[in-house]
């Protein structure tokens, strides 16, 4: 194969192995040494059933795509590079496909990890449902917010022609319900507001929302390990702040106001997120140590409405999901009782990796 697809190959972020017609490894890209640990050096010039511990599925893989002279897929491969720095399993999903070149012959096969393809797969099904469900709830809002508007301008019209106090304290309450509604209906309607991007230093956010939660909450202990060598990152503050306070506030709440929240900050390499690779992301977990989410919504947790307290709107969630989501990217949570991780994935293009580079944040 021709060097300049070669070095289209190494710009992947998906791992890529090359063999020959006498299934040797002929190359394999920087992704591919990651993901096996071992050096492009110790591995071209070997055969495969060397190259690899247990080899024998991938083997009949190649062998399948070679006959059919058709791509094959193979799900939960079990591989293990023979020459690793660090030997461990992969269990992958690989696709085989043979090629024919003037110069030479040979196999091409892709590999992913089979955890990375259910997170797309389950990532995928999630932007489904949450759009869905935010339809709903913004066409629910709309009918809502008209008829509670009439109810309001009535309770005061009524309130006029009450002449006792003690009456009145009625319609007070009937407009105090209406504004609280009225508010409700406006927070589910705000997320589909465009984001105003600006370009800022992760930190700022967190800083800003660990100090709403210390005055808020002054019986939570907030703990900081931050990576201030991060890139910047083009977003709009107000709706990344939002996103954060309402994970964290969330937390606050389900440990009853007393406990400890972490903010962590990490780059992660490698990444794909609504079918997009970036070579980039910033990794935000905040981190709590309270009882965990109830297992019968695990599930369901960034839905709206969905609410493991009492007295919970189950918008919080669903809010700093559609905020991220504006920005390209993903939250996940893990959950059991005593740790609760919610991660934020915030990807960075390149431009935005170099102006970072000549910014460095401190």
């Amino acid at each position: 194969m021709k060097p300049d697809a070669l070095q289209g190959l190494d710009l992947l972020s998906t791992a890529v192995l090359l063999l020959d017609s006498h299934l040797r490894v002929t190359h394999l890209n920087p992704a591919a040494e990651n993901l096996f640990r071992a050096s492009r050096k110790s591995m071209v010039g070997q055969p495969l059933r060397e190259a690899f511990a247990e080899s024998q599925a991938l083997e009949t893989a190649v062998e399948t795509a070679r006959r059919d002279r058709s791509s094959f897929t193979q799900h939960d491969l079990t591989l293990t590079a023979a020459n690793a720095s660090v030997p461990q399993k992969q269990v992958l999903t690989c696709t085989v496909t043979p090629y024919e070149l003037p110069e030479c012959n040979g196999v091409l096969i892709e590999l992913a990890p089979a955890q990375q393809q259910l997170r797309i797969a389950r990532e995928e099904r999630l932007l489904d449902q949450t759009q869905a469900n935010r339809e709903l709830v913004r066409n629910l809002a709309h009918e809502i917010k008209n008829p509670l508007g009439a109810l309001r301008g009535a309770a005061q019209l009524l309130e006029r022609e009450l002449e006792q106090p003690e009456q009145r304290e009625y319609t007070q309450v009937i407009m105090m319900e209406a504004d609280r509604l009225q508010s409700l209906m406006d927070r589910m309607l705000t997320p589909h507001r465009l984001p105003k991007l600006v370009q800022l230093n992760i930190h700022e956010v967190t800083e800003h929302v660990r100090s709403l939660i210390a005055a808020e909450f002054p019986g939570v202990s907030i703990e900081r390990d931050y990576d201030t060598s991060l890139p910047f990152v083009i977003g709009d503050r107000e709706q990344l702040i939002q996103a954060v306070l309402n994970i964290a506030r969330n937390a606050a709440q389900a440990m009853k106001g007393h406990g400890t929240i972490m903010f962590r900050t990490r780059v992660t390499r490698r990444i794909t997120l609504a079918k997009k690779h970036y070579r980039l992301a910033i990794c935000l977990d905040v981190i709590d140590n309270g009882p965990g989410i109830p297992e019968q919504i695990k599930d369901r947790v960034f839905f709206p409405l969905v609410s493991g307290r009492d007295g919970g709107t189950g918008l919080g969630l669903t809010i700093a999901q559609t905020f991220v989501h504006q920005h390209h990217g993903l939250i996940e949570v893990d959950s059991q009782p005593g740790r609760t991780c919610f991660t934020l994935l915030l990807p960075l293009t390149e431009t935005l990796v170099n102006s970072g580079d000549e910014k460095p944040q401190r």
